[in-house]
Formats: C-alpha cells, structure tokens, sequence
C-alpha cells in the first residue's frame, strides 16, 4: 500500500462511520422543519409580547385618567348645588368612593371578560357606546385608509424612480409640507376655505356630522359622501405623505443593487424592472406602515372627528375627557391601543413570510 492511498481510505472509512446521507423527501424535510420550528417560536415569542403591552395598556388606561385634575362627580352636577350626602351616594354609586387597589383589581378583573363598565354620562354600558359609534369611524378612517395607501405607494415609487426630475422634487416637497401640518388645523383651515367660504370661494360641504338627517335611499348615500369629503381629505393629505417618503426611500434603497443590474442585462424593459423586481423588495417597511395605520383605523382621528363633529370614536373619547367620564375613557383607551397593538402583531406575524430572513 503506498502513502498516497492512505488519504483516500482515510476519507473512505470517515464516509463510512457517518452513514449514508438521508435522501429524498427526508433531506427536503430537515431544513423546512427546523425553519417552521424557528418560525413558530418567532411567532409565539411576538403573541407573549402582545399580551405583555396589552396587560401595560390595562395598567395605562387606568391611573393615566385619574391624574386628571377633576372630580368626575362634581362635572355630572352641571354645576347644580348638590348636598354632600348626594355627592357621597354618587360616588358609591359609580364606585368611586372603593380604595385605589379594589378599583384597579375590579377593573382588570372586568376588562379581561369584556366588560369596560358603566358610562358616567351616558349612564349604558361603554362597549355599548363604542359599538354604536365604531361604524361612523371605520367608514372615514376606512376610506381614508385605502386612499391615502395607494396614492403614496403609487407616488412614492414614481418619485423614486424618475429622482432629480421636478416631478420628483415638487412631490417630495409638497409631502414633506403636508407631513409637517396638524392634522386639526389643516381641517381648520378646509372648513374656513370651503365649509364656510372666502372670497370667490362659496361654501359647498357641510361644517360637520356624518348626515343632515333628512334624507333616505340613495340621496342618504349621497349626503354621507358629502359629509365625508373634508374629514376624508384631511386625512388622507396627512396619510398619503408619510406613505409617500417611506416608499420614495425604501425604493431609492433598492435602485442601487446588483440584481436590478442584472434584470437589466437580461433585456427586461424599465418598466418590469421596476413592478416585478424592485418595487416588490421595497414595499417591506412600506407594509409595515400600512399595518401601523391599519391599528389607527379603529382608533380613529381624535382631532380630526372633533373639528368635523363626526360621531365616531375620536369624537366619544373628546366627551369623554371633557367629564371626565373615567370608564368610557378607559376603556376607549384600551380598544384604541389593543387595535394598533394587534395591527402591530399581525404585521410581524406576516413579515417572514415576504421576508424569510426575518425571524430565522
């Protein structure tokens, strides 16, 4: 035997001690079970985080409104003279007068099965309240949402592509100014302009409301959508813009790498270059701001349904802190935060599916 074929037996006898390498269907198996596995425990780890903030928010919602300097009692008098007895069997009544731990362990205990308690004001059940406003908020939030999204993903990767060109720059521009603008003000100053009217301009839409309450069938539709063009634009002005800059950048991003270099060599036009290969990669953090927006649809515009008057969530959690009506606030606090915590889950759930190194 010479010294050279020592190696070769060497290798030999390691290949056989190691046995034969699985094949088929096992070998595909390995590699995809142990991605599901890390999958899984990434999804798990994301559903315990949730729950964790959802737990902080309960802790938030209830001492947060109590550091309101206000007796809530007193704001249900109206000013009214009112004898002590009376105030005292008011504060028993709604609870008020139990020490600050046995109202924090009853409203816990409460929340976690439903139950958000009684509406000072109101006097009915604060899910029963928000029930019946959450449609007025996700048809303008709803809307709003869909049209603010498309328009600055169309416009963001319009800009990004043609960048340096004036349409570039005046879009660019113009979203960074919108981005910048209160969202109330802006609604301020549309309702001055075409609500109320100046100069040549007539006032054509309504000051606020969802309706004016006199119409049916098809001319109801109408009214609504008329009701809806301010608060809708102001929204969706605010929207678009931070849509815009995060899909301009995520796309600029992109325009530089070797694998759109490629798809170029091989002979595709600019424009599948672009809608199947780049844009596709740089819409990952732009779906992560539309998940965020998604949890802000249920939570509604505060500001922007107060200025409108619009009967949706933001305008019941503006009544609410003018009591302050402590359950109805509490409890639209946790919907509000439980939407955005759940948009914000989902999103991270969905995101090694677009992503594969997301989460391995």
């Amino acid at each position: 035997m010479t010294a050279d074929s020592t190696p070769a037996l060497v290798k030999q006898a390691d290949a056989d001690t190691e046995g034969p390498a699985p094949a088929g269907p096992a070998a595909a198996r390995g590699p995809r079970a142990r991605n599901t596995k890390a999958y899984l425990r990434y999804v798990a780890a994301k559903i315990l985080g949730a729950a964790v903030s959802l737990f902080a928010v309960l802790v938030t919602s209830f001492f947060l409104f109590r550091l309101i300097p206000s007796d809530p009692v007193k704001q249900m008098t109206g000013g009214r003279p009112v004898s002590a007895e009376q105030l005292q069997s008011l504060r028993h009544q709604f609870g008020l007068d139990q020490p600050m731990w046995q109202q924090f362990t009853s409203y816990v205990g409460d929340a976690l099965t439903g139950d958000l308690g009684t509406s000072f004001q109101f006097h009915a059940p604060v899910m029963d309240k928000i029930v019946e406003a959450l449609p007025a908020t996700l048809l303008l939030t709803g809307t709003s949402y869909v049209l603010y999204s498309a328009l600055g993903i169309w416009l963001g990767t319009r800009t990004a592509w043609r960048n340096g060109s004036t349409s570039d720059r005046f879009n660019t521009a113009l979203a960074l100014t919108l981005y910048s603008v209160p969202s109330f003000w802006l609604g301020l100053l549309l309702i001055i302009v075409f609500s109320v009217g100046i100069g040549p301009i007539p006032g054509m839409f309504p000051t606020g409301g969802l309706e004016s309450g006199n119409e049916t069938g098809f001319a109801y539709v109408l009214d609504v959508a008329h009701h809806m063009v301010l608060p809708v634009i102001t929204l969706v002005a605010v929207g678009y813009a931070q849509t815009l800059l995060v899909m301009r950048s995520s796309l600029l991003d992109e325009m530089g790498s070797d694998y759109l270099t490629t798809a170029r060599a091989k002979g595709l036009r600019d424009d599948s270059v672009r809608r199947k290969h780049a844009v596709p990669n740089a819409m990952l953090p732009t779906f992560t701001l539309m998940f965020v927006n998604l949890g802000q649809v249920v939570a509604g515009q505060i500001l922007v349904e107060t200025v409108f008057s619009w009967p949706g969530l933001g305008g019941l959690f503006y009544q609410g802190l003018s009591v302050p009506d402590l359950p109805l606030v509490q409890g639209l606090f946790f919907v509000f935060a439980t939407a955005v915590i759940l948009a914000n889950t989902l999103a991270d759930v969905l995101y090694p599916l677009l992503d594969p190194r997301v989460g391995r």
